[in-house]
């Protein structure tokens, strides 16, 4: 059901060797590229009706717009099991306590009398957000994105959901009720490629709908395509990331509950085949345990065939047996997952010490599960090993930080002379010469 690697044997390589020994799901996103070019392209062209017909390929369904009506929003909200809305309405609770937490303010520094620099953090204007709908439905997703986003101060936010055939066109009706509840009115019936060229390109307004305005900003995960058309459209449009396949990591040792960590796997598993998950741990026993758990859980699992049986079996997931938790700090440092559980004897002491990962889960009362809906964190997360370089969706992915710099004459003049000199050793003497100019062609003497 899952692979095992033993790394007990010798001492752990360093670096991209160590990477290389450790489980990871192919997503060749450059392959991607020459599919979802002439997608991009033709929206480019076409705008909102090759938006509609790739629609009808891939989503097999053709929308008669892809603008989602006002009331059809309204009687998602109002038709919402009440229990999912109560659920929901604490999610975004919890999540504004924690974004809000996240803002910036502008701070100024007084670097010489007479010489500031202001730093100020400023939303960008416009933002497409994605959600998927392929073989789930995530309205968690609505919430990660739009609320960081409105706690940015983001004025205009759009949301993009591919349009479902069984609901006669529209994004399912629990996202749509996630908008409404969150009072965004701008919702799209697209999904894929073609969704984010909608966001890079914008569309056409019609007699009977307006069009969808550039965005300057795509945020949100998909699959490989979406993922790919971002990486196309990049600096046309700002992205967050290339999403990759979800992927949890546990490392764990013998005080672990082996009930939880087989749950833990499968529960992520439950994504998608090329979902990963991994066991990292010192514990033979432990290893064994969760094997032995998880048939006995897969087997009363729904979406094993599909999904659970497949990931689990991938090249993407295996029990990692290592010496001691120090080599277990150092492999999960190395996998860089996008949700990281610490289920040790001194859980909270090991996670302080983890350097990659996207978000951290300590102790066994904090389940990656946790995490994707209730926790307040965020869970549009880093994959791919990318927590080495980046950071989870968060207010600062809709900030932009700008530099005001204001310096008086007798500022300039005392640091004039080393501009100058800086400039001609880099043999930009225009640079210098901008300088001179503002003092007569003479550079002042430093005080």
């Amino acid at each position: 059901m899952i692979s095992r690697i033993d790394l007990r044997d010798a001492a752990l390589p360093e670096g991209a060797a160590l990477r290389d020994l450790l489980p990871r799901a192919e997503f060749d996103v450059e392959a991607a590229l020459e599919t979802v070019r002439p997608i991009c392209e033709a929206v480019r062209h076409h705008g909102a009706a090759a938006v509609i017909e790739y629609g009808e390929k891939f989503d097999g369904v053709r929308v008669p717009a892809l603008r989602v009506p006002a009331e059809a929003l309204a009687r998602a909200l109002a038709e919402l099991d009440p229990a999912v809305r109560a659920a929901l309405e604490e999610s975004v609770r919890r999540a504004r306590k924690v974004h809000r937490d996240q803002r910036r303010t502008t701070h100024t520094t007084q670097v010489v009398p007479g010489g500031t620099v202001t730093e100020k953090w400023i939303p960008v204007d416009r933002v497409g957000l994605y959600v998927p709908g392929g073989r789930a439905v995530y309205p968690s997703s609505v919430v990660m994105n739009v609320v960081p986003a409105q706690e940015a101060g983001v004025e205009g936010l759009a949301v993009a959901s591919p349009p479902q055939k069984e609901f006669g066109g529209l994004p399912h009706p629990t996202i749509l009720a996630a908008c409404a509840l969150l009072g965004v009115d701008e919702v799209y019936a697209a999904g894929g490629a073609q969704a984010v060229a909608m966001f890079a390109y914008g569309t056409e307004s019609a007699a009977d709908e307006p069009g969808c305005a550039p965005v300057d900003l795509v945020t949100g995960p998909g699959n490989i395509y979406v993922a790919a058309a971002k990486r196309l459209l990049k600096g046309r449009i700002g992205i967050d990331a290339e999403a990759g396949p979800t992927e949890i990591a546990v490392l764990a040792d013998a005080t672990a509950d082996a009930v939880h960590v087989a749950a833990d796997l499968i529960s992520q598993a439950e994504h998608d085949p090329m979902a990963a998950a991994v066991l990292v741990t010192d514990s033979a026993e432990l290893a064994e345990a969760v094997e032995a758990e998880l048939k006995a859980q897969v087997a009363v699992s729904r979406h094993v065939e599909e999904r659970i049986a497949p990931a689990l079996a991938g090249k993407q997931s295996a029990i990692v047996l290592v010496t001691d938790l120090e080599d277990g700090l150092k492999v999960v440092d190395a996998y860089g997952a996008e949700h990281l559980e610490i289920q040790t004897a001194d859980a909270a002491a090991l996670a302080d010490r983890v350097r990659n990962a996207g978000a951290i889960f300590v102790g066994p009362w904090a389940p990656v599960s946790l995490g994707d809906y209730c926790a307040g964190s965020n869970h549009v997360l880093p994959t791919g090993g990318c927590a080495c370089h980046s950071s989870g969706l968060s207010v600062q992915s809709f900030l932009r930080g700008v530099h005001i710099v204001d310096y008086t004459r007798d500022a300039l003049a005392d640091v004039a002379h080393h501009v100058v000199t800086l400039a001609e050793a880099e043999d930009l003497p225009a640079h210098g010469a901008a300088i001179k100019a503002r003092f007569g062609w003479k550079v002042p003497e430093s005080k």
